[in-house]
């Protein structure tokens, strides 16, 4: 459906992982697995069509950090419980910063392409085959709309919600699709339950390293300490932008947010910040840690899947950091990126 929206444009191919990611983003809630499935099938056919192998492999690293921004995400779900607040308010705060991520990288592929004379440019299709292709992509487009959108008509919990989702999915494995058996279901609920307790035990650590930070009132020694430094809120909020880039590159992303949520949101309380808007913030940085050397989880996912070397990929991927981070700056200075669709819900 992607392509044959978007191919025609300038860095087509590229505009198309991108959007296709923003889609498959939606449904699966990681970077990872993004990268690992919108690099199977775009990758190979880009550097086809006259992209650099680190090219094509940077792109897709990219736009897989989306996956952790546009809900329904796992990373939104662990800091929602982190930092205390609604999962539907941070869903919903993060539709505008995730397809704002998304144009800037639309930008700079369209921009950098017209720079590259080797790209083949790809022929638009006709109206008769988009139809098409919006009719065969109705199925699995109907699990991220109807995931969100019984969140937030508030039909259903984010719980609910999920459990409905599954089901969807169950059901189009098994009678659409055909790719699932009724054997198979035992092995996936085993993997799964494998995959969710990990989950679970750093949910159960968070809260008890919450508890203890409290009890020892050190989230206010460090606001105190802070505020010693300076009470500027725009140097303040860059110190922590810088932070949380450093530690994206270094740390794993669920153990970040665990660690850091109780450390900061009293400092961005103090200056007024609103925790969803906050939270946001906090999980663009991260997700730009998915793509930033030496840890980089996305750049190692595309080097598994392009067979493109690691060390290409990390000297490939920093003009897609810097239009990452021109993004995060406008959702960090500009509140009303985040908070605008969250403000909706309580009408």
């Amino acid at each position: 459906l992607a392509e044959s929206l978007f191919v025609q444009l300038p860095g087509g191919l590229g505009v198309v992982a991108i959007v296709a990611s923003i889609f498959f983003g939606s449904i699966v809630g990681t970077g990872s697995a993004t990268v690992a499935a919108i690099g199977l099938a775009m990758i190979p056919r880009m550097i086809k069509s006259g992209y650099s192998p680190e090219y094509s492999g940077s792109l897709i690293s990219a736009a897989g950090g989306i996956g952790v921004i546009i809900p329904p995400s796992v990373v939104m779900i662990i800091y929602a419980v982190t930092a205390q607040v609604s999962i539907t308010k941070l869903f919903a705060a993060g539709v505008i910063p995730g397809i704002l991520v998304g144009l800037f990288l639309i930008g700079y592929c369209m921009l950098s392409a017209q720079r590259t004379q080797t790209i083949t440019q790809s022929k638009a299709f006709s109206n008769s085959q988009r139809l098409k292709a919006l009719k065969e992509a109705l199925i699995p487009l109907g699990l991220p709309l109807l995931i969100l959108g019984g969140i937030y008509s508030g039909l259903m919990t984010p719980t609910e919600s999920a459990a409905i989702g599954v089901f969807y999915c169950i059901v189009c494995g098994l009678f659409f699709y055909k790719t699932l058996s009724v054997k198979s279901l035992y092995h996936i609920s085993i993997e799964s339950t494998l995959l969710v307790s990990v989950a679970l035990f750093i949910l159960g650590g968070s809260v008890c390293f919450g508890r203890i930070m409290t009890f020892e009132e050190i989230p206010q020694k460090i606001v105190a300490s802070v505020f010693y430094l300076t009470e500027n809120k725009i140097l303040i909020l860059l110190g922590i932008n810088a932070l949380l880039l450093v530690v994206g590159a270094f740390f794993e992303t669920l153990a970040a947010i665990v660690i850091l949520t109780p450390v900061l949101l009293p400092i961005t309380n103090s200056l007024g910040i609103d925790p969803i808007h906050f939270g946001i913030i906090m999980i663009v940085n991260l997700s730009i840690g998915f793509i930033t050397p030496p840890l980089g989880a996305n750049l190692f996912m595309a080097s598994q899947v392009g067979k493109i070397p690691f060390d290409h990929l990390a000297r490939a991927i920093w003009p897609w950091v810097f239009t990452m981070i021109l993004a995060l700056m406008l959702i960090t200075f500009i509140p009303e990126i985040s908070l605008t669709l969250p403000s909706l819900l309580n009408r």
